[in-house]
């Protein structure tokens, strides 16, 4: 669905008044903003929403941090608490207690006893904290969405973004437009935590696609076939995707930079195989790439892309490789917004 300013003013927050956002929507807004968090990920989503004309405050615990975007528009405040005054508050911070703290400590979020009408978390946090959290939104009037990313700081940044949302679906249905900006799309799961568990699922299906893109990728190196030619056709066929695409450039030229480090796949699929032990699912290619992940860490490769699969194959192979030196495409532009 795409939105227009004059729609989304219509697509009012309970005690915001019609006058109110009808001001909001001609500064280019149809709700006042807040955004507590401003690392890589939070910068690249601000961005966006102040590129499309949005009234955004933001916090970040280093100011330092924060204050580059005061230049693209964003008001900076001093502390997290006075985002409360914001009508949606998008969250994008680092580990679960700081999603705890950020929002329910001393000086948090809500420490001066005023919430705003919805909280948009898209960090990865666990579902026991993000359930703590709602609880504790929830006595002050406040609904939170779950709602983690698919994605990078450089996919966000072209508008490729998803994500999973859970929680109340009348607030989904006023964060939409908001979401629809952020990123190439948001789809609602369900009630509570469900979102987290979907992340989860994208997280261990990422790691088992990586392995096996890993594994074909070294049969056809050993076979006389280069890494540039085996992608290329693949990328051309109806086997191709985004993220195999995305994942090129790293497989030819053995760019590891960090995208997802091996140490942070780890941790999701430590968490992904726990619920499908709870749930009584089993997943035994999940489970065999688990072993292999953990090899990466082992391996030292812990802070690094977790493409480097590819090592870890290519050394089980008696395979040595090099970059090939080529230039080929991640397959990112940045996402239409017309």
């Amino acid at each position: 669905m795409k939105w227009t300013w004059a729609a989304l003013a219509r697509r009012r927050l309970p005690g915001v008044f019609e006058s109110e956002v009808g001001d909001m929507a001609d500064r280019g807004g149809g709700h006042r903003l807040g955004w507590l968090g401003a690392g890589r990920m939070g910068v690249a989503l601000i961005h966006r929403l102040l590129d499309a004309g949005c009234d955004v405050t933001v916090y970040n615990r280093t100011r330092a941090k924060a204050e580059p975007l005061a230049a693209a528009g964003a008001k900076i405040a001093s502390t997290s608490a006075e985002l409360a005054s914001a009508d949606i508050v998008f969250v994008t911070v680092g580990t679960s207690q700081d999603f705890i703290d950020a929002l329910t400590g001393p000086g948090g979020l809500t420490s001066g006893g005023r919430a705003p009408s919805v909280v948009v978390d898209c960090s990865t946090v666990s579902a026991e904290a993000s359930q703590r959290v709602r609880e504790m939104l929830a006595g002050q009037g406040c609904a939170l969405l779950a709602a983690p990313v698919m994605g990078n700081p450089k996919v966000a940044e072209v508008g490729r973004l998803t994500f999973a949302v859970s929680g109340s679906r009348s607030a989904f249905d006023t964060v939409g437009p908001y979401l629809d900006m952020l990123g190439a799309g948001a789809t609602y799961v369900g009630d509570g935590e469900l979102a987290r568990t979907v992340k989860l699922c994208h997280n261990l299906f990422l790691g088992v696609v990586t392995q096996s893109l890993a594994e074909i990728t070294v049969l056809a190196e050993k076979s006389g076939i280069s890494r540039q030619a085996l992608l290329a056709c693949l990328n051309n066929s109806v086997m191709g995707s985004t993220f195999s695409r995305y994942k090129t450039p790293a497989f030819v030229n053995l760019d590891f930079h960090p995208t997802f480090t091996s140490s942070l796949l780890r941790k999701d699929f430590d968490l992904g195989l726990a619920a499908a032990r709870e749930h009584e699912v089993p997943m035994p290619i999940a489970s065999a790439v688990h072993q292999l992940v953990q090899g990466l860490v082992g391996y030292g490769f812990s802070e690094d892309d977790f493409a480097t699969l590819l090592v870890l194959q290519a050394r089980s192979a008696g395979l040595e490789l090099a970059s090939e030196n080529a230039e080929v495409s991640d397959g990112l532009e940045p996402a239409s917004r017309d």
